[in-house]
């Protein structure tokens, strides 16, 4: 019989970068919920202990199942010295969530090497480094599940963004090929690509188009949504609940896919 659903993550234990907040903060109440073990990852001690905090009170989760360990993800020894400290205090991962990223905005003449290499280093180097430290243990556990969190700037074109999206169509190759890699062996590797979502990426984007265009901070959140057929954001537990799901035992079936939440944004393009 299969576990319920709110307990079959039960005895998981789940890493999430970019856990402090927005979408990686919904995932780990979202994993929480179904019974995994949560750590987050993120650069700032006090954003993620307020983070930890927030969990354990909204949550009403016992204090050992939420963890947080600090690190930049941009770095292969700093990623690998955070995955053995979570390890230490809460086994190994079972389950990533690759979250944390990045965008700025500047056309492509003005693109310098400086923004393209910030671009890659933290949404394409980031999800490299992290999986390179996860896969290990998934291996040998002959379980494990990769939700690479990329955007549907992987799937389409933005202007004005282009080392962005050239940083996320590389994460969903490189979900494509690991997915092949390791689908014999008990791992799933999935992407999930919101389109604009209520967070600090599209506050930013918002505060952007404000200043370059005069626009009032209503109407450029309003352009911002025109792009989703269903005229709105979409909302960061909307995207929280699809990487849950892809955690589950039951969508062992599901690997190597890049899926839209987006309102249907990508099929109308």
């Amino acid at each position: 019989m299969s576990a319920a659903p709110d307990q079959a993550l039960a005895g998981r234990h789940a890493l999430v970068t970019g856990g402090a907040r927005g979408i990686g903060l919904a995932c780990a109440k979202a994993l929480l919920a179904r019974g995994a073990k949560v750590t987050l990852l993120g650069r700032g001690r006090e954003s993620l202990q307020a983070a930890q905090a927030e969990l354990i009170a909204s949550e009403s989760t016992a204090p050992g199942r939420v963890g947080f360990v600090s690190a930049d993800i941009a770095d292969m020894a700093s990623v690998q010295a955070a995955f053995e400290h979570a390890a230490q205090q809460s086994g190994p991962v079972h389950i990533l969530v690759n979250n944390a990223g990045q965008a700025a905005s500047q056309p492509f003449a003005r693109t310098d090497a400086r923004l393209w290499r910030d671009m890659m280093a933290v949404n394409l180097d980031g999800t490299f480094h992290c999986m390179q430290a996860a896969l290990p243990d998934m291996l040998a556990a002959g379980w494990g599940r990769i939700i690479n969190v990329a955007s549907t700037a992987g799937l389409i074109g933005y202007a004005y963004v282009s080392a962005y999206v050239a940083a996320k169509h590389g994460v969903i190759g490189l979900t494509r090929s690991v997915a092949l890699e390791v689908a014999s062996k008990g791992v799933t590797v999935n992407a999930v690509c919101p389109g604009y979502t209520e967070t600090d990426i599209v506050r930013d984007a918002v505060a952007n188009i404000v200043r370059k265009t005069g626009m009032s901070e209503d109407q450029a959140r309003a352009k911002l949504a025109e792009r989703n057929p269903q005229g709105r954001l979409v909302q960061p537990d909307e995207v929280a609940d699809a990487v849950a799901w892809l955690a589950l035992p039951s969508a062992a079936s599901v690997n190597g896919q890049a899926i839209p939440v987006d309102g249907g944004e990508v099929m109308a393009g």
